[in-house]
């Protein structure tokens, strides 16, 4: 199972306490791990990638064993302690100011 955490925003509309756990099929790439989560919560679809286009929102980024994936390919297998469920796949809300 891979552990996915969600900033309180998206939590709130997921309605859902803490970490979420999924079921996602080899091999694990931020794509089945967002497949995954949208798929077990509808509501989330549009909030963490564009519908039309599948990229990831500006104001969102992906973390994994402390390194931004962000910027990473979405088809690019995301680190294996994500995979054996011993590390979390971290979706935070970025901030921008000025």
């Amino acid at each position: 199972m891979i552990r996915v955490t969600l900033p309180t925003h998206l939590r709130t509309l997921a309605q859902v306490n803490g970490a979420v756990e999924l079921a996602v099929a080899e091999p694990v790439t931020q794509r089945a791990i967002l497949d995954a989560l949208e798929a077990a919560y509808p509501m989330l679809r549009g909030t963490i990638r564009d519908m039309a286009t599948q990229e990831r929102r500006p104001f969102i980024r992906f973390f994994a064993c402390g390194e931004d994936l962000s910027h990473e390919s979405a088809d690019e297998p995301v680190p294996a302690e994500v995979t054996a469920g011993t590390q979390p796949f971290r979706i935070i809300g970025a901030m921008a100011g000025g």
